[in-house]
């Protein structure tokens, strides 16, 4: 099944070029099927860049769903156009009311401040309060994750020596997870952050398991027992492109920078990266997507306003 996406939100003719499947809105109203409705907090700078990579994600579930995305009103983009933002995007006060079958929040470049330094910091804690009360699921993605677990559990980041950067191999530690049906032993996901959770504090809260973790990266995937909250620390959704951008671009700038690892053959810069990580990245968001639909309730309206204690 589609997502349903505005018919000029450039992602939709993007993923018509590669023959994803989309659907617009207008089409989608006229079908008697009701689609889970998501929501995307986006924080990334490359606004348009992320709003496809999720979407190309999205779109291999076996249900319809209808994507709202989200940007934090107390902090105006500085590489996204005003207009983009007003024509496919909502803030928290426009949403306030409305219920979500899931709800995801992205990293955002901000990982080496602390929480309290953020800008959008307040508004960040409404929409993770939101993310609860609101969803019957959230997925948190790397600095998402890491505020996720600060805000609700008390576990702060802590930073790294130097910046965590290429496609790492991962184990899978729970065989039986919904969220890891069909994973191989040992899979591939990229990593790009200067800050990390330890793994005994994940581990000391009870409510949380961890699913799959890395020898060299730490933990990738963690989720709730009740599938309520999901922590992904890595970034499956990263297109082939998206490590070499960050690297080309810190290169240019005169950043100290290491090659991504497990990413370019034989680490030369100048040929084309490897993608070793996409087809598990497909996998987790169609059980993702398939999990929700069979814990969401048919009537949104229904869906809770539990909240954890922090």
């Amino acid at each position: 099944m589609p997502v349903i996406i505005p018919r000029e939100l450039p992602a939709n003719k993007i993923l018509r070029d590669e023959n994803v499947f989309v659907i617009d809105k207008e089409r989608a109203e006229h079908q008697d099927i009701r689609p889970l409705n998501i929501a995307l907090v986006n924080l990334m700078p490359t606004k348009i860049a992320t709003e496809t990579q999720f979407t190309r994600l999205l779109s291999g579930s076996p249900v319809q769903i209808n994507l709202d995305f989200i940007y934090t009103e107390s902090y105006v983009p500085k590489h996204t156009s005003k207009e983009h933002l007003t024509d496919f995007y909502k803030g928290l006060n426009e949403i306030r009311d409305k219920k979500y079958d899931a709800f995801i929040i992205t990293g955002a470049p901000v990982e080496t401040l602390d929480f309290e330094d953020v800008d959008y910091w307040p508004e960040m804690k409404e929409l993770l309060d939101f993310s609860i009360s609101n969803a019957t699921c959230a997925m948190y993605i790397c600095w998402g994750a890491q505020a996720a677990l600060y805000k609700f559990f008390g576990i702060n980041k802590k930073p790294l020596p130097k910046k965590m950067f290429g496609v790492f191999p991962h184990i899978k530690t729970a065989d039986k997870n919904l969220l890891l049906r069909g994973f191989d032993d040992v899979f591939y996901a990229p990593h790009s952050r200067h800050t990390y959770v330890e793994e005994k504090d994940i581990a000391s809260v009870p409510e949380i398991d961890i699913l799959a973790k890395s020898e060299e990266a730490g933990v990738h995937i963690a989720a709730t027992k009740d599938y309520k909250m999901i922590f992904l620390m890595g970034h499956g959704e990263y297109d082939r492109d998206t490590l070499k951008y960050e690297y080309d671009r810190d290169v240019s700038l005169g950043k100290e920078i290491e090659i991504p690892k497990n990413y370019y053959p034989n680490d030369d810069p100048s040929k084309t990266p490897y993608v070793t990580w996409q087809a598990h990245s497909n996998l987790l968001f169609k059980n993702f997507v398939n999990l929700v639909y069979q814990i969401t309730p048919y009537d949104i309206e229904k869906i809770g306003t539990e909240r954890l204690s922090h």
